[in-house]
């Protein structure tokens, strides 16, 4: 008797969970499995890692593998410093809070090629802010395509504020507020409320917030090949390079390390965020 309702347990449970498991295996398991076949594969159909060879090995794929990582960490800082105050502003009732909050979330609907068109009309030598500074003897500094990425990192950053925000003023939100009323009863001001209760609960929302961000600046295309210096090209322009080139092997090869890289990221945030997760706690408590 038992076992019967246990086996039809699982089979209900296995009928729930078919859709979303096909899903995941057909749309990313599927071409996931071809990109790595074909990454180790010759035209005569024989194994090589020639193809990953190159990426490690050639001095302009590494450069492209640590361009890649500059510009996926870089914006991920730069935003999250803006992205915490914004987000407990967003918090406070002040006047045209609601115009504020829809405002601010519009660079999420402006594509990548966009912003970096902007970048360039704004930022670039004898351009707008260059013009409107010139009658003051003023001049900006090299902004776009310099050896810095300084361009590449206002784009994405511009791009990337208001998915962070968002992210992360749903994890503030999300905290109770008798606990910040506990901590101010207990004597705590309003900063270490802040930075010993608020933060500590947010983190998990902060650091999936940290986690997007980091991928989908490190994966970018537009933005780097636009407004990115042409000595320092990360892998992601490096790999649509090839792919207009016909070099399909290494195509597969750049795609395979991008993701396994991605991989690797969200394996970590899952490991950092059980420890600090409620599971963690109640492990400490006993």
């Amino acid at each position: 008797m038992i076992s019967g309702i246990l086996r039809n347990r699982r089979a209900q449970l296995f009928l729930l969970l078919a859709p979303g498991i096909g899903y995941l295996l057909m749309f990313f398991g599927g071409p996931l499995v071809s990109a790595l076949i074909g990454s180790v594969r010759q035209e005569d159909g024989s194994f090589t890692l020639m193809f990953y060879e190159r990426i490690f090995t050639r001095p302009s794929m590494i450069r492209g593998l640590t361009t890649s990582i500059y510009y996926g960490v870089m914006p991920v800082i730069v935003s999250l410093v803006v992205s915490v105050p914004l987000a407990l502003l967003i918090r406070k009732n002040f006047p045209g809070r609601k115009l504020f909050s829809g405002l601010y979330k519009l660079p999420m609907a402006v594509p990548g090629i966009i912003v970096g068109l902007m970048v360039i009309v704004v930022f670039e030598r004898g351009g707008f802010l260059d013009r409107l500074v010139a009658p003051l003897g003023l001049q900006l500094p090299h902004l776009v395509r310099d050896d810095w990425g300084i361009g590449v990192i206002l784009a994405s950053v511009w791009k990337q504020v208001p998915f962070m925000t968002l992210i992360i003023t749903s994890a503030f939100a999300a905290i109770p507020e008798d606990i910040r009323y506990a901590s101010r009863t207990l004597g705590a001001s309003r900063l270490k409320t802040f930075v010993f209760v608020d933060v500590p609960l947010a983190m998990p929302g902060i650091t999936a917030a940290i986690l997007l961000t980091f991928i989908g600046s490190m994966g970018s295309y537009a933005i780097p090949d636009i407004v990115g210096p042409p000595t320092a090209r990360p892998l992601s322009v490096l790999m649509v390079q090839d792919f207009n080139q016909g070099h399909f092997n290494q195509v597969y090869a750049i795609g395979m390390v991008l993701s396994l890289f991605a991989i690797g990221v969200l394996l970590f945030y899952y490991s950092l965020t059980s420890r600090i997760g409620p599971g963690q706690n109640r492990g400490d408590a006993a």
